[in-house]
């Protein structure tokens, strides 16, 4: 996470949601400071007897040459969300690149009011492609969102008649999402992934403009697919991304490093007392409602 001229590095577990270990750095870190704290990590769970299993990072280049160096062939999982969020917005500039090219098809129109025939049809032209462009970009949504009602099907299919490509590119967003099913295995998205990948090669018109389909990082995206243990997202490091960015709206003076440092070890601490904490609190509830009958 980075906070103005101090970026922060947290080790979070994904199934209880507890930040582990943490570093702030005043600069932004290199591989030497990835390795470095991991090493930091690695040597926390030497002294308690434990052993890492799988780690989920985003896509940053940061961290496959660090993790092999201090872990090995550990599992290694890249954030689902950060990859779909990618394509997603692959998908929408293809579709972009569709309404420009649609965009610059309408017929050009001479001043005042259309007076011949060929210039009464231009003009209709021109304002049915203008209404389809239109169309187009109000629900642009249609084409990355999951799952679509009755009701979005059908404004689907009615602003893409006539323009297959754009029901391609439906298409591909939900064989993208089919990937990511837990109930197949990783050889099996792998396959899938293949057969997308020649089929997008296909499509030539905007093939270029879905490049990140061919990215390694996709592939990487499917490892949790082969256990259920390992978590398919970063999202547990994001969720307390989230808490300090909420934090620093009341706490203002959490804004030098020794500052982010110590709040950050504040909310490890309250985090540590949280199951104490609601055990007082039940007994104190308890007690009064045994007073009051």
């Amino acid at each position: 996470m980075y906070d103005g001229p101090f970026c922060v590095l947290s080790i979070v577990d994904n199934h209880t949601f507890r930040r582990l270990v943490y570093k702030v750095l005043d600069h932004d870190p290199d591989h030497t400071d990835i390795e470095r704290f991991f090493r930091r990590f690695q040597a926390a769970l030497q002294r308690r007897k434990l052993v890492l299993h799988g780690i989920t990072t985003d896509a940053s280049a940061l961290y496959p040459e660090p993790i092999s160096k201090v872990f090995g062939k550990v599992l290694h999982q890249l954030c689902e969300f950060h990859a779909i969020k990618e394509l997603t917005k692959a998908v929408l500039h293809a579709g972009a690149k569709i309404r420009k090219e649609l965009a610059a098809a309408k017929p050009a129109l001479g001043r005042g009011r259309p007076s011949s025939l060929a210039a009464r049809k231009a003009a209709t032209k021109r304002k049915r492609i203008e209404k389809k462009v239109g169309d187009l970009f109000q629900h642009r949504y249609l084409f990355v969102q999951h799952v679509l009602t009755p009701a979005e099907c059908r404004t689907l299919a009615r602003i893409t008649r006539g323009r297959p490509e754009l029901r391609t590119l439906r298409g591909i967003m939900d064989e993208v999402y089919r990937l990511f099913d837990r109930r197949c295995r990783s050889d099996t998205a792998l396959e899938k992934l293949a057969r997308l990948r020649r089929r997008v090669r296909r499509f030539e018109r905007i093939g270029k403009t879905l490049q990140k389909l061919f990215s390694p990082n996709l592939d990487k995206a499917l490892t949790f697919l082969d256990d259920k243990l390992l978590p398919s997202t970063s999202n547990a490091v994001e969720r307390g991304n989230r808490r300090h960015r909420k934090m620093q709206k009341t706490v203002y003076r959490v804004r030098t490093q020794r500052h982010t440092s110590e709040r950050i070890a504040m909310d490890m601490e309250r985090e540590e007392r949280a199951a104490q904490r609601n055990l007082t609190t039940h007994s104190l509830h308890a007690a009064r409602n045994r007073k009051a009958a």
